[in-house]
């Protein structure tokens, strides 16, 4: 059973990770992604990594699932990111 502290992890988690549907809606529709910084992608994605990694070595599974989502959303922007670059 979760607890108030994993509700809160999960509410937060699920804020952040949501975040990024707006920027991948935008980019999917108009296939325009120039404005977009893949350095940024790069570090945040790392980071989000790092994340599920610590929630491994803490069992916790708020940060390891609202994370786990996070770098597959993430990945995914970079994909369109490389996809819809300028000259292809």
């Amino acid at each position: 059973m979760l607890n108030w502290t994993d509700i809160l992890g999960l509410v937060a988690g699920i804020c952040t990770t949501l975040s990024i549907l707006p920027q991948i809606r935008k980019a999917w529709k108009t296939k325009k992604v120039q404005d977009v910084s893949p350095f940024m992608f790069g570090i945040l994605m790392l980071g989000v990594f790092l994340w599920v990694i610590y929630g491994f070595t803490q069992n916790d599974l708020p940060i390891i699932a609202t994370n786990g989502i996070s770098l597959g959303l993430n990945a995914f922007m970079l994909y369109l990111m490389i996809r819809y670059k300028k000259g292809k």
